[in-house]
């Protein structure tokens, strides 16, 4: 399906730093935004989803077919990778939003996967350039063990359909997994053994490895953020708070109110589905000069490191007067 792309290059909105992350669901109007290769112009009425591949029986739906199936809402944090040429530049593009669609395991289920399908290719309706390499369609991957009950054809967002700049009128969404992941405009679902051979799976979005290949760069490593503005701080006992996020939930926070010196475990309120969790310390600081510093633990041990990765720990410069 050929569109016409507007505007035709790369898009990036980040309404928020973390200082600005104060509910815990973020307004659609707050949503990072990122699309490599411009924003495709869709009509509802002339979109549609094939899926093909290893399949016992092919498909082509309508808009009108996806939402017949039974709809499914989840709340999810939703962060931006960062730039593929820059991988292990730390953001904090990231925001927790509501998610309802159709599960694509049951919409796989009635195409009847064959038992050789390793990989669902996911490709969207966006192309054009970047980096100066032409891209015929973005297209991105995902192991068919992800596609669990979780994992949607998206056509709302905080209970409002799909705007266009966040992928109308359905997207992918895999909660837990980078956003680049979650294809945008969705138009094909292919099944096979291998991995997609697109240059955003291929060339961009893969991690390299001392010890073996490239990880494609799916799951969301533990990440954290404190939410406060630089600059100056009354004297006195406050709160120190944030947002703590990760592909399968986090187990505990840690806060360093000098710089990484000494670190005290967080009070961390439990998550509302694939959402971040709410941490907090009770500070009662000095005066002068103070560096705030968060850093996550998973459930399975992994922990944010000091630098040199996406995930890296994240500081706020602050002065107690």
């Amino acid at each position: 399906m050929a569109v016409r792309m507007d505007p035709p290059t790369t898009t990036l909105s980040i309404p928020m730093q973390p200082a600005d992350m104060l509910d815990q669901i973020t307004p659609v109007s707050q949503m990072i935004s990122l699309s490599h290769l411009g924003v495709p112009q869709i009509q509802r009425s002339n979109w549609r989803l094939k899926i093909d591949g290893l399949v016992e029986r092919a498909a082509e739906l309508t808009f009108d077919d996806i939402a017949a199936y039974p709809k499914h809402r989840i709340v999810a944090a939703h962060q931006c990778a960062g730039s593929p040429l820059n991988p292990q530049v730390p953001t904090q593009r990231v925001c927790n939003m509501v998610w309802s669609g159709a599960r694509l395991a049951d919409i796989l289920a009635d195409c009847g996967p064959c038992l050789d399908a390793r990989f669902v290719w996911a490709t969207g309706a966006d192309h054009g350039s970047f980096a100066g390499v032409d891209v015929e369609n973005f297209q991105k991957d995902l192991p068919i063990s992800r596609v669990e009950e979780d994992v949607l054809l998206a056509y709302e967002l905080n209970d409002a359909p799909l705007p266009d700049f966040a992928g109308f009128p359905v997207r992918l969404f895999v909660p837990g997994y980078y956003g680049t992941n979650s294809v945008k405009w969705l138009t094909h679902l292919h099944l096979a053994t291998d991995r997609a051979d697109g240059p955003f799976t291929s060339r961009w979005y893969n991690d390299p490895m001392p010890d073996g290949p490239a990880r494609p760069v799916w799951a969301i490593a533990p990440a954290s953020c404190i939410v406060t503005s630089s600059g100056q701080k009354p004297s006195g006992p406050q709160e120190v708070w944030g947002w703590a996020w990760g592909d399968r939930g986090i187990d505990r926070v840690e806060v360093s109110t000098d710089g990484g010196t000494s670190w005290h475990t967080a009070v961390l309120e439990p998550a509302e589905d694939r959402g971040w969790q709410r941490f907090s310390l009770e500070w009662s600081p000095s005066k002068g000069a103070a560096l705030l510093m968060s850093r996550a633990y998973s459930r399975t041990g992994d922990v944010q490191p000091a630098s040199g990765a996406r995930n890296a720990i994240f500081s706020v410069a602050v002065t107690v007067t």
